[in-house]
């Protein structure tokens, strides 16, 4: 028998968070500061680790390729003098090691590529120079950052909310009409290829319905409204294919909480149903969508190259299948790094969100 002073969630209703809570020690805030300090300098070491792992990896592929950049910069006619010397001016006549440590140095101090009055000077941080485009990659980057970034945030505000909403309701509608509706309606947004789904959009309200533009961009900048509305086609048809998978998830995830003992005795102590959703049970639902969410933003943050494609967008997806068309080794490897900071930078803002909705998941070690 469970003591009156019991804090099991039979006994108190509270859910696993909210005790967790309750019973947590208490620590000084010298402690405290202390633990987030070794909490944000572990994290920020294995950020660095894990992009100098991805920079080896990188040159190891793209370097390596038994393929020439310099030639495509040398001119016609291309007479070894000329492909020497731009191999030389662009940096590509040392070995493959020295290069990578060069790009490095480039990183956090800048770098110069050739010598006299054609040297080109590259400001740090330089990922790179684009010989074909005449450009630093990192300008590149900055230029495309606010294409795919306004891609990535408003899709991903639709379909969490969307996703998150109809597994909820699909979970607590289980075996109704409107249960297999939705399931029924992830499933094939889960199946439908990206690209398919973009050119129906484009005909059915672009050509047909005319509704509402089918390509181009326009920076927030010059026009708060134009920007919306020509993003508004591509956000919901990202939005209706991430959405399938977050149904799927929120449902499967909310049934089971939904059979949890905390949940059951706050319904018996006579609370109302919508605190128990939300406040109970939807909290801890959230744990496991919050690593997807943080993954999936991350990953479309680096570039949404078949959404940028369809509506004639040139975001950072696009400039990366440009830079693989025509053989641009700089601008390959400075995207691949630059994508995969943001995936790990939503891996961190992951991990502190587990603590924030669940206290028993220590992100610090107090």
């Amino acid at each position: 028998m469970t003591a009156p002073n019991s804090t099991d969630s039979r006994s108190t209703g509270l859910n696993p968070a909210e005790r967790s809570r309750t019973t947590a020690p208490a620590i000084t805030s010298g402690r405290r500061a202390w633990a987030y300090a070794r909490f944000f300098v572990g994290r920020f070491g294995g950020m660095l680790l894990v992009l100098l792992i991805i920079a080896v990896i990188s040159y190891l592929i793209f370097y390596v390729l038994p393929s020439d950049p310099a030639q495509l910069s040398c001119g016609r006619p291309c007479t070894p003098d000329r492909l020497e010397q731009a191999r030389a001016f662009m940096g590509y006549d040392e070995p493959w090691w020295r290069q990578f440590f060069t790009f490095l140095g480039g990183i956090v101090a800048g770098r110069t590529f050739g010598s006299g009055a054609a040297a080109v000077q590259c400001s740090a941080p330089c990922f790179g120079y684009s010989f074909r485009l005449n450009e630093p990659v990192t300008e590149l980057i900055l230029t495309r950052i606010p294409v795919t970034f306004s891609i990535a945030i408003g899709a991903a505000i639709l379909w969490l909310i969307l996703g998150v909403s109809t597994g909820v309701i699909a979970a607590l509608k289980r075996g109704t009409v409107v249960d297999r509706t939705l399931t029924t309606i992830s499933v094939a947004g889960v199946s439908a290829p990206s690209y398919l789904v973009g050119l129906l959009g484009i005909f059915i309200f672009g050509f047909t319905l005319n509704m509402v533009p089918v390509s181009g961009y326009v920076p927030f900048s010059q026009s708060p409204v134009d920007w919306l509305w020509h993003l508004i086609l591509p956000w919901i048809m990202l939005a209706l294919l991430n959405a399938a998978i977050y149904t799927r998830l929120t449902r499967g995830q909310m049934l089971d909480v939904l059979g949890e003992d905390y949940i059951r005795t706050a319904r018996a102590k006579g609370l109302k149903e919508r605190r128990v959703i939300g406040r109970h049970a939807l909290r801890n639902v959230l744990i496991p969508v919050s690593t997807v969410f943080g993954l999936d933003l991350g990953g479309l943050l680096g570039g949404a190259v078949i959404t940028e494609k369809v509506f004639s967008m040139q975001g950072l997806g696009s400039l990366l299948l440009d830079a693989v068309g025509n053989l641009d080794l700089q601008v390959l490897v400075g995207v691949t790094l630059f994508s995969a900071f943001l995936i790990i930078i939503a891996n961190f803002v992951v991990d502190v969100t587990y603590g924030l909705l669940d206290p028993r998941v220590k992100v610090i070690d107090s």
